[in-house]
């Protein structure tokens, strides 16, 4: 979709706690009920090529120790990936999950409500902050995201109830 529109996608990435934990439901709601449509869905392990992908960056930013440590969580267990599309759909995703540190989440975002670590606590521990959700930061870092984890032809286009009724 066309950012001349106003709707654009952005890729979520529902993290192994969040499925561990069986509040992968519960968040989805929450973006549904954003009116943000699910385009592409896909249940992964994250092997090291695509942990490397994905987070293609992170160490050069944070470091070894920082990349090593988001390595072993994200290949802890399956992520659920997610191509959503709607009006501004990477600024309401990044508002409805929250902050980065769950511990400073607000009460009514994912993080918020479903996480409670806090960054000393996973650094006292050289752990990775489990904090359920991974959300592209702006729309060019969408753009990348999506093509890492989904071709072209696994992203589905279909009017939601929302569109068909709004005109």
């Amino acid at each position: 979709m066309g950012n001349d529109t106003g709707v654009e996608q952005t890729l979520v990435l529902l993290k192994p706690d969040a499925v561990a934990r069986g509040v992968v439901g519960r968040i989805l709601t929450r973006f549904e009920d954003a009116m943000l449509k699910i385009v592409a869905s896909k249940m992964v392990w994250m092997d090291a090529e695509l942990m490397r992908r994905h987070y293609f960056d992170l160490e050069d930013r944070f470091g070894p120790a920082v990349y090593k440590a988001m390595a072993v969580f994200m290949q802890s267990g399956p992520v659920l990936a997610l191509v959503l599309e709607g009006v501004d759909a990477v600024a309401c995703t990044r508002k409805l999950v929250g902050p980065t540190y769950p511990d400073q989440a607000p009460p009514g975002t994912i993080r918020g409500d479903f996480a409670h670590m806090s960054q000393a606590y996973a650094n006292a521990r050289g752990i990775a902050v489990a904090n359920l959700v991974h959300a592209s930061g702006n729309t060019d870092e969408a753009k990348h995201e999506i093509a890492v984890w989904f071709a072209a032809d696994e992203i589905v286009e279909y009017p939601s109830a929302a569109e068909r009724f709004e005109r």
